[in-house]
């Protein structure tokens, strides 16, 4: 039997015992992973595993002896309680021994989890878990998760007293990060809330979230959108000496200019620009370049737009012979200028 996206988040938070078994399948491994790992420990509990009611087998391995799964599905544990069968990366070369251990599959036997990668709809495998009456077959896609998900993976991290702004930035920050990294972003966020009863903030997950590549150019494009001209040089010989590209500044600056751009020529304001950005902005760098886009507003952006453009052909010239940070330079104390007007 097929299960919808929908269907499949709750039935592996709370599945039937007595079922057969699941299929999970998909084309990014991680996802089918993060759910296969959700499944098996809604099954068996926490001490599953440390008590032998989890037998892992290669999907390889199912090739050379047909009869390990069946095995695996029919032996006795030490330990009472439910047992699994999970067999991992499956390919139609394992389909014959799963298929005669659904077969034979008998109330008290353990439950067969198959995990595997993209499979097409007349894969055998696929096929016998669609069709079978006590089993089902679950596709993970490489769809962001939804609402109902991401309350689920707070309300398991212990995370249940959670502010709207945050939820939002979670809910973004989801849309841009790997299931994993995503996950163990919430993870630390939990760790982060550990024995604080206020509710989760912006700032928090700000806190949290993984820091960008591009972090290390925040401090002077900041310097230069809030006109603090003064703090220029320095911060520049700084980022200089670490061996940063004049074009790498350029490429940085236009992405800046050109979001606060977008904010502040946005019809339903600066406020409202921010919002639709993708990839999304939250936190405290959110509520600092709604400030950025307000007080320079359309028509000096775009004078600031056509000078990094400017510039920007100018170092690309074969002609330019000036120090390519000094025309930089020039021109971001020319903007921070501008920011003051």
């Amino acid at each position: 039997m097929k299960l919808s996206s929908r269907d499949a988040n709750r039935y592996f938070g709370k599945p039937d015992p007595d079922r057969t078994g699941v299929l999970i399948y998909g084309p990014d491994a991680m996802r089918v992973a993060l759910k296969r790992q959700e499944l098996i420990a809604a099954l068996i509990g926490p001490k599953g595993e440390e008590e032998m009611r989890l037998t892992r087998i290669p999907g390889a391995e199912l090739r050379k002896d047909k009869a390990k799964l069946h095995d695996a599905v029919k032996e006795i544990s030490f330990f009472p309680g439910p047992r699994v069968a999970f067999v991992e990366d499956a390919n139609d070369t394992a389909a014959p021994a799963i298929l005669a251990a659904l077969e034979d599959w008998s109330h008290g036997d353990a439950q067969i989890v198959v995990t595997a990668g993209q499979l097409k709809a007349s894969s055998k495998i696929r096929k016998a878990f669609e069709n079978h009456a006590r089993t089902y077959a679950v596709g993970i896609y490489n769809d962001p998760p939804s609402r109902e998900e991401i309350e689920s993976d707070l309300t398991s991290a212990g995370l249940k007293n959670i502010e709207p702004e945050a939820m939002t930035d979670l809910f973004n920050l989801s849309r841009e990060l790997d299931p994993g990294d995503f996950r163990q972003t919430v993870e630390k966020l939990a760790l982060y809330k550990l024995n604080d009863d206020l509710p989760v903030s912006s700032d928090d997950v700000a806190a949290c979230a993984p820091v960008s590549t591009e972090a290390a150019l925040d401090d002077i494009l900041n310097i230069v959108a809030e006109g603090r001209a003064e703090e220029l040089g320095p911060i520049l010989r700084k980022l200089q000496a670490q061996g940063t590209n004049p074009v790498a500044l350029l490429i940085a600056a236009t992405r800046h200019f050109r979001a606060l751009y977008t904010a502040a020529s946005d019809p339903g304001g600066a406020s409202a620009g921010i919002a639709r950005m993708r990839p999304p902005i939250f936190g405290p760098r959110r509520d600092r370049m709604l400030r950025q886009a307000s007080g320079w507003g359309a028509p000096k952006l775009e004078q600031a737009l056509t000078g990094l453009t400017d510039t920007d052909l100018k170092l690309r010239s074969a002609g330019q012979h000036a120090p390519d940070m000094a025309l930089v330079e020039r021109l971001f104390l020319r903007m921070a200028m501008l920011a003051r007007r």
